[in-house]
């Protein structure tokens, strides 16, 4: 949080382009790459804005404002773009809050009241008021990425507005800009000033001609949000910020935002209700709401299926779902007293039993696990993006709100009107104030367009029968502003444009929402337009399960980022390193994905297509970290779409001496073994030429005697703590030949007899790993670990053989170990990554036909096998593989579970464990085995580190141009971490690049797991 952002500013000739260089300090973007990825939000809308600021000071966005107003161009405040109704799209100078316009102004606790810049995320002002019992509780479900401006403009509600309002009830006022250059707060009337004290004369005088029109058209229903709060203009309250609450950018441009605060609640409950059939969810919601919940969401079949889909869900969902419900309701309870909460919980519980549905309630107690739980429910709509196939949820009435009385109803009948075009709908959101999302599934490259005017047609009638809102939460933008006029009435309708002309009578600011707006079906305005088209690519990877375009499936992947900026949050997983560091939207996931995007259907400007220099900005700091696949809940796999950028791009480009340095090193890995003191310290003299950087040292090659195989003569130390061997990391370093001589390592060799034989590996075993009535497993030695680490080698293979299991080598009698290939696919030579990958197969598949597991101790490189693999060579060789690939600790997890595993260890001079989580391991759900197995340790307290990437990412801590960035990462949280432990405390990384990141960045030596466990296997021998 506290980091400055690396600041990259793109260029170009246009001429406003070049006097808001001269007059803004920020970043000024008119190329068409940054364009393209302002272009979209949300929604599913692009429109090219004439150029992108991101201004560093106030003092800047109003320089950037004037400018733009004095040529005549229209201005588009933004915050993340998380919009969904294509609110933050349009022909405009964008001018983006969200990089540096975003810190807490002031904070008065007792007042309960905060002033934040627009660009301010909301978990991040969240995170700040916690220490005082305080927070802002709109939560809407993109809190970790909406900016309170954005949310304000937006009117945003949040799953709790039943208890604590929407946006519009607790801004108390807004300094603003307007596009005349005018500067003023608005609040209420007898706060205002001045110039400004004008408008709110203008808006009593509105007020008492059009109050009955107002009472007659505005619903009486929490949630609505449809044109400007015109009710917020009542003589008793009037209050001219909380009718720029909601104004989406179309009145002024907020500079700061006053915010009322609430305490926080002490205790919370939950409770998960079960309903056979949706209809009856529907009903009950009238009922559950009079035992006086702070919040009552619906989750839906469909989003309970997409999420036991997804590894960073699954586990939640198992832990609260019983049987096979139709829909799911969560309903909080929160207070001051516990007890009180729990009794709620068992009102419920009674109520439910009088609907008919007796054991219908889950209790959540465990305040983690209710989080947990929530984190589903708030990513209800990516998971709902997630669907594959051409056919996605569109929204365009998700928004419709009823009284609660007539919620059950409503949603028969849409149901039905869904059915009539042949679709059908996703439900998910606020069953407590009648607004449910409800997006129907559309094919918007085809016919969908024409259906959504058809439904949209028929929705907004059955709303006006049951007299409710047809905009309730995510506001107008494209999508929905033409429908407040039959809502609101021409005299209404006629009241917006006055209001409109009041603040911004040249019509600059965000033209075409609410006020005069286009057809939500102009195609022209549409992301895929009538004329978008996929290039014919003949791709490196197999992409066939996300379809079948011209791109061979890669663009159906690239576009199920639906911009919903999940990717864009800082304070918790993994995604996205590089964007924590820049700020900037080019380094984001989405950001990434729109330009592929661009790039693939040609609307890119440089001609180069996949293979241009535009996209090669973009993929430059993409550490391939695999956050994305885990995070982002539509699966964006960016790390996968970097490999085949990098093919595209090197076929056209070709391979520098670095790339091939770095790719071969497999291959050449053996030699360089037996010359390690002169490769050692060559290499290091050419560091300038292959262009590493000269602050980083390179890993230190181990000289061993060489065997048939080619691999280390040696023992397992005695000791086998960090502190036994000089790091591999330190320059200069060199490490004698080990002291004694196991087995050689050959393909079906037997390390040792075991000690005791545990049961036989049963098929369907735990964990779903499983071999057939043997006690084998395969050692997956790579390179790395072979050729800097062998000490965890060795490690691993006395654990191994300690438990009982025969050790075999993956390896051919006489030849190199396999390779995972992952150097070659990091350079995007894919011919030699599949060539590897078919040598690899080779040498397992009679293991993987026995059922034995392939165990391996690098991260990037064993789950290559359950990954790349699989994209490199498609069928069912590579499919059986990637189904016993498991890392050393997923193995003994899954082994001690299922009663097969009896490690005899003793406690260690160490009691306390700082463990750094490899970005892959987190991405494949395999970091909590790490935590598992080192709690085996006894007497050892085990931490983890709250981290994202180490900034290594292989090869690319090394190179020169990306050390600084590198560093910044490990900056972010891992190394400040590891420095606040002492001496005593042992660091803990299973990654060869994190160990080496941990060593030149703290002065630390971290060591893998399988070095612990056999300190501590030896203390219990001694």
């Amino acid at each position: 949080m506290s980091a400055q952002p690396v600041h990259i500013v793109s260029g170009s000739g246009h001429p406003l382009a070049e006097k808001l260089r001269a007059h803004v300090d920020g970043d000024v973007l008119f190329d068409a790459g940054s364009r393209g990825r302002y272009a979209t939000d949300a929604s599913i809308y692009q429109v090219m804005p004439v150029g992108v600021v991101v201004p560093r000071t106030t003092d800047s966005a109003l320089a950037a404002l004037q400018i733009a107003a004095e040529a005549g161009v229209p201005i588009l405040p933004r915050g993340a773009g998380t919009s969904q109704c294509g609110q933050t799209v349009g022909a405009a100078l964008v001018i983006d809050n969200s990089k540096y316009l975003n810190q807490l102004v002031s904070l008065d606790a007792e007042a309960k009241r905060a002033v934040v810049q627009p660009g301010m995320v909301l978990d991040h002002l969240n995170a700040q008021l916690k220490a005082h019992g305080l927070w802002y509780p709109v939560d809407v479900s993109t809190s970790a990425q909406a900016t309170l401006g954005g949310m304000a403009g937006n009117n945003s509600c949040g799953s709790r507005s039943i208890a604590y309002g929407n946006m519009v009830h607790r801004v108390a006022g807004i300094d603003a800009w307007l596009p005349s250059g005018e500067r003023g707060y608005f609040g209420r009337a007898a706060e205002m000033q001045g110039a400004m004290r004008i408008f709110a004369d203008k808006a009593a005088a509105l007020w008492a001609r059009e109050r009955d029109e107002i009472a007659a058209r505005f619903p009486a229903v929490q949630r609505r949000v449809a044109g400007y709060n015109l009710d917020e203009l009542a003589p008793d309250r009037i209050n001219l910020g909380k009718l720029l609450v909601g104004s989406e950018g179309t009145l002024a441009y907020f500079e700061r935002l006053h915010l009322d605060l609430a305490p926080l609640p002490t205790h919370k409950t939950l409770g998960v209700c079960h309903f056979p059939k949706f209809f009856d969810g529907m009903n009950a919601a009238q009922h559950i709401v009079e035992l006086d919940p702070c919040a009552v969401e619906l989750v839906d079949r469909t989003m309970l299926d997409l999420s036991r889909r997804m590894p960073a869900f699954r586990k939640t969902v198992e832990s609260f779902l019983k049987g096979e419900p139709d829909c799911v309701l969560l309903v909080e309870f929160a207070g001051d007293d516990h007890a009180a909460q729990v009794h709620k919980l068992k009102q419920l519980d009674k109520l439910m039993q009088g609907l008919g549905f007796p054991d219908g309630v889950v209790e959540v107690i465990d305040p983690a696990l209710q989080k947990a739980v929530w984190e589903v429910r708030k990513a209800g709509l990516n998971i709902m993006m997630s669907m594959k196939g051409e056919g996605k949820p569109v929204s365009f009435i998700e928004d419709c709100a009823v009284p609660l009385e007539h919620l059950a109803e409503y949603t028969r009948r849409l149901t039905e009107v869904f059915a009539k075009h042949g679709t059908e709908g996703t439900w998910y959101a606020h069953a407590s104030v009648g607004c449910l999302h409800v997006r129907p599934i559309l094919n918007m490259r085809a016919d969908g367009a024409a259906k959504m005017r058809a439904i949209a047609e028929e929705a907004a009638q059955l709303v006006r029968e049951y007299k409710g809102a047809y905009s309730g939460e995510h506001g107008d933008g494209l999508v929905r502003s033409e429908w407040i006029a039959p809502f609101f009435g021409p005299r209404l309708t006629a009241a917006l444009a006055e209001i409109k002309s009041w603040f911004d009578p040249k019509g600059l600011m965000n033209p075409g929402k609410i006020v005069n707006p286009p057809k939500q079906d102009d195609r022209s305005l549409f992301r895929f337009k009538p004329d978008y088209a996929v290039a014919n690519i003949r791709t490196g990877l197999d992409w066939s399960e996300w379809g079948n375009d011209a791109a061979g499936g890669l663009a159906s992947a690239v576009e199920m980022c639906n911009n919903n900026g999940h990717c864009r949050k800082f304070d918790a997983g993994t995604m996205c390193p590089s964007y924590r560091v820049t700020r900037d939207e080019r380094h984001v996931t989405r950001g990434r994905a729109n330009t592929l995007r661009l790039a693939l259907s040609s609307q890119l400007q440089d001609g180069g297509g996949l293979a241009s220099e535009t996209v090669k900005q973009v993929m430059d700091l993409c550490v391939s970290c695999k956050g994305c696949k885990r995070d982002c809940p539509t699966g964006v796999d960016m790390a996968k779409m970097k490999v085949e950028f990098l093919h595209q791009y090197k076929q056209k480009h070709g391979f520098t001496l670095k790339d091939r340095a770095i790719a071969y090193l497999p291959r050449y890995a053996a030699w360089a073994k037996r010359v390690a003191p002169l490769v050692n310290a060559v290499q290091n003299l050419g560091k300038p030429l292959l262009g590493f950087a000269r602050q980083r040292a390179l890993p230190t090659w181990r000289s061993e005697i060489p065997l048939n195989p080619p691999f280390a003569k040696g023992e397992v130390h005695a000791s086998g703590a960090a502190a036994s061997s000089p790091s591999p990391f330190e320059k200069g370093a060199h490490v004698e030949t080990p002291r004694a001589s196991p087995p050689p390592f050959e393909k079906g060799a037997r390390v040792a007899t075991p000690r005791a034989s545990p049961p036989p590996f049963e098929k369907g075993g735990q964990g779903g790993f499983s071999v057939n009535d043997t006690n084998e497993v395969v050692l997956f030695a790579d390179t790395f670990n072979c050729s800097f680490e062998p000490d965890n080698v060795h490690a691993a293979v006395e654990v191994l053989q300690a438990a009982g299991y025969q050790v075999h080598f993956a390896m051919n009698q006489g030849d190199r170990p396999a390779c995972c290939g992952r150097t070659f696919l990091s350079a995007g030579m894919l011919d030699e990554a599949r060539a590897e990958a078919r040598r690899t197969l080779d040498i397992l598949q009679p293991f993987v036909e026995r059922g034995v597991p392939v165990v391996g101790l690098e991260p990037s490189c064993l789950l290559t096998l359950r990954d790349e693999f699989k994209s490199l060579l498609p069928g069912p060789e590579t499919e059986a593989l990637a189904g016993k690939a498991m890392l050393f600790e997923e193995f003994l997890v899954a082994q001690k579970r299922a009663g097969r595993l009896n490690l005899d260890l003793q406690a260690l001079p160490e009691k306390q464990a700082l463990v750094h989580g490899h970005c892959h391991q987190k991405a494949f759900d395999a970091f909590t085995p790490v935590l598992e197995v080192l709690k085996w340790i006894p007497d050892l307290k085990v931490d983890a580190i709250e981290s994202s990437c180490c900034g290594m990412a292989g090869a690319f801590g090394y190179e020169a141009e990306h050390f600084d960035v590198s560093m910044k990462m490990a900056e972010l949280s891992l190394l400040p971490a590891v420095r606040k432990a002492d001496a005593a405390t042992l660091i803990v990384a299973d990654g060869t690049s994190c160990r080496h990141q941990i060593h030149d960045g703290a002065h630390r030596e971290a060591v893998h797991v399988a070095q612990l466990l056999a300190r501590a296997m030896r203390k219990s021998a001694a």
